[in-house]
């Protein structure tokens, strides 16, 4: 039982070591450069293991795809339970989705498409909507009842959603302001909508 459990811990290992490789190579070199070559000389092993565990490359993409809307998630949720007020939820929340965006670049960008191909599950992917079940359950929360329409959470859901990864993606392609303004912008814009909805 304990080699079992012995080779199934390796395995997982391996697995998180070619997602970790991917990612080191995406910050030195960037997307285009990504090959399971590449990740095979990294964690020095030969390309045919990386293919036991990931089908192709797209594979691996999902994968960080995947992760990286869970560690999101995860961030926004601890974002959201410091805080009583749901404004100051919504608020914080999306002040988690920006920070995640500039502390996890590289993952940002393979799950918004933001100067590379995103990618697209064939099989809806739950841990891909967490982040925006959230933020929709939360506008939904705030906007009163008479107002409360499916049509009208979902215009303040993607009117939020624009404004921020608007601006993100601005600033990851190329930043043009310092980053006291770009904060200033994004909390002015976050305010102002979330006092449309009451």
């Amino acid at each position: 039982m304990a080699s079992k459990d012995r080779i199934l811990r390796l395995k997982e290992e391996t697995r998180c070591n070619i997602l970790d490789a991917s990612i080191d190579i995406v910050k030195e070199e960037g997307w285009q450069a990504l090959s399971m070559r590449k990740i095979a000389d990294k964690i020095e092993y030969t390309a045919p293991i990386i293919y036991e565990y990931f089908a192709n490359k797209d594979a691996i993409l999902n994968e960080l795809t995947r992760l990286g809307y869970v560690k999101l998630a995860k961030q926004m949720e601890e974002a959201k339970n410091k805080l009583t007020d749901p404004a100051e939820q919504l608020e914080a929340m999306w002040l988690a989705y920006w920070n995640f965006a500039f502390a996890e670049k590289e993952l940002y960008q393979v799950m918004y498409g933001v100067e590379v191909n995103c990618c697209v599950f064939e099989n809806s992917c739950p841990d891909m909507k967490g982040p925006s079940n959230m933020l929709w359950d939360k506008i939904e929360e705030i906007i009163p009842e008479e107002r409360r329409t499916e049509d009208y959470i979902c215009t303040k859901y993607y009117t939020l959603w624009s404004v921020v990864h608007g601006l993100i993606a601005i600033n990851l392609t190329n930043q043009q302001r310092s980053d006291e303004i770009n904060k200033q912008v994004l909390k002015d814009a976050i305010t102002s909508i979330i006092n449309s909805m009451k």
